[in-house]
């Protein structure tokens, strides 16, 4: 009997285990894909910088982002299911955020000690050196501190839109279930080729918007892709809940 008890014990420790790694693998990676999203943001940036290909020259570009991302906070999200303002929460999220990149690493008080210029100082030092490379980049690293707060503002924009897909999904989970009702009395079949369609289509539809919103080099109104990908999903919900197995 003690044998058996400790077993139980013994496979509940092993289970627990198991779904705090995890919980922590998802987390580690949700950490990874977001850092590799605002690389791949600045590079973008970076490489239109360098090309031209932006109408704005230097910093112009990324500085007008920000701004008509914060214009779009304050004139089209007053409302929220998760926060009272909206608009102040992703501007304190967006501050926070470039606050822990950039003045809690010291990068901030970096690039502040090398724009200042240094005289008395020989020219062959490391920290006029250190300078005159700085003045060179100057324009580059501005413009990834501004993609850096473009990125926090998207992300909290997407935060503050997962209540639609919740209750879109809900919606599209409780009329399929409906369907599958009236298919099971009334004779219908299962289709478990749709299904497994419908099932493949839920990722894309979750982590689709939070690749293309977080990553995309022009500022564009949320709604032109959250809404679409919102529906897409309650959609994908709905086919899986009405072709869902006629009997448990």
């Amino acid at each position: 009997m003690a044998t058996q008890t400790l077993q139980r014990h013994s496979a509940q420790q092993a289970a627990e285990q198991g779904i705090l790694v995890k919980l922590l693998t998802k987390l580690l990676q949700a950490l990874i894909f977001l850092i590799m999203t605002l690389g791949f943001s600045i590079a973008t940036e970076w490489i239109g910088m360098a090309t031209g290909f932006w109408d704005e020259p230097g910093t112009r570009h990324s500085q007008a982002m920000l701004e008509q991302e914060l214009s779009v906070l304050n004139t089209d999200f007053r409302r929220s299911v998760i926060v009272e303002q909206p608009s102040r929460f992703a501007r304190r999220f967006a501050d926070n955020f470039y606050d822990l990149s950039f003045r809690k690493t010291g990068i901030e008080s970096l690039i502040i000690a090398l724009a200042k210029p240094t005289p008395g100082v020989d020219d062959g030092s490391f920290r006029n050196r250190s300078r005159r490379y700085y003045q060179l980049a100057q324009d580059y690293i501005l413009a990834a501190m501004l993609i850096t707060q473009v990125f926090a503002a998207r992300l909290a924009v997407l935060i503050l839109a997962l209540p639609a897909f919740i209750l879109l999904g809900l919606m599209g989970l409780i009329d399929g279930l409906v369907q599958r009702d009236i298919r099971r009395w009334s004779g219908g079949r299962e289709s478990s080729f749709v299904y497994h369609w419908a099932k493949k289509l839920l990722y894309p539809a979750l982590i689709l918007p939070w690749i293309l919103y977080l990553a995309i080099p022009s500022s564009l109104h949320p709604n032109l892709i959250v809404l679409p990908f919102a529906i897409l999903f309650a959609l994908s919900v709905r086919v899986m809940a009405s072709m869902f197995k006629k009997y448990l």
